[in-house]
């Protein structure tokens, strides 16, 4: 097989089976930076790990290609066993304050709760993928929404991180804005997809990847930067260091998003 004939054989839906098996690797990578901040005080908190883990192993096939049958139905339990993780860390992040009083402190200094919601998101897009016919509308439709429901949630993120330190940078609103903007043009695009406005948004989802990678190497400065006793702690209890990979993560779903979207019917002339 050449390679032009391999290249046509990369579809939206190939490259979101492809962004489900990183991401959930990533994440058990993520987490063990963030969980190790408390040294795993609860043994819980190496529930996400483990899943990871074994969830990645269990999808390899999957990224090189194997589907149907039962590979079809290992990969729906694995979308649905992820969708239940996000949702109980979710639950355990709120009990670690906001549970306990409902204050804006609390939201902002107690574990990010929206942040296990990201397993959530893969899950969603693993079983869109196996569900809905590849190259369909409704496809389409869901692929947008799960973008724009991530850009949103990195909205929130970036608000109550940077509010931990009061914004002391200017530079701490960037990816505010980055992700106000990619909300913004995500929605529209998930509600009315016109061509020309497909094109501005895939801009704006440029502009959030490089976001993305001016933060890593702002938090990467400010965690080499900080005094430790040991290198490690530097990036445990400094800056997440791959918090900001998050809009280059999410500006690549959109990207799928909406190439799934202009190969559908969904997309309006520009008379329309």
């Amino acid at each position: 097989m050449t390679v032009r004939e391999r290249l046509r054989g990369v579809t939206p839906e190939r490259c979101g089976e492809w962004f489900v098996v990183a991401n959930i690797a990533f994440l058990g990578v993520d987490i063990s930076t963030a969980h190790a901040q408390n040294a795993f005080e609860r043994r819980v908190e190496w529930a996400p790990i483990v899943f990871s883990a074994v969830a990645t192993l269990v999808l390899l096939p999957m990224a090189f290609g194997a589907r149907g049958g039962r590979w079809a139905l290992l990969d729906r339990a694995v979308g649905a066993a992820s969708i239940v993780v996000g949702v109980l860390g979710m639950v355990f992040h709120l009990q670690s304050g906001f549970f306990e009083e409902q204050t804006l402190h609390n939201l902002v200094y107690s574990a990010p709760f929206v942040a296990p919601l990201a397993y959530v998101g893969v899950g969603l897009l693993l079983l869109l993928v196996r569900i809905e016919r590849a190259g369909s509308a409704a496809l389409a439709w869901w692929l947008v929404l799960l973008a724009l429901g991530g850009f949103a949630g990195n909205l929130g993120l970036s608000l109550l991180d940077h509010a931990q330190n009061g914004f002391f940078r200017w530079t701490e609103w960037i990816p505010v804005v980055a992700a106000a903007f990619g909300t913004s043009f995500l929605f529209v695009a998930w509600l009315r997809p016109r061509a020309a406005l497909v094109r501005a948004t895939q801009i704006v989802l440029a502009a959030d990847a490089v976001v993305g990678v001016l933060g890593f190497v702002l938090h990467l400065r400010s965690d080499l930067e900080r005094p430790a006793a040991h290198v490690v702690d530097r990036f445990v209890f400094g800056a997440p260091i791959f918090a900001p990979l998050l809009f280059t993560d999410l500006a690549a779903l959109g990207a799928i998003a909406l190439w799934a979207t202009s190969r559908s019917e969904r997309v309006e002339s520009p008379g329309a």
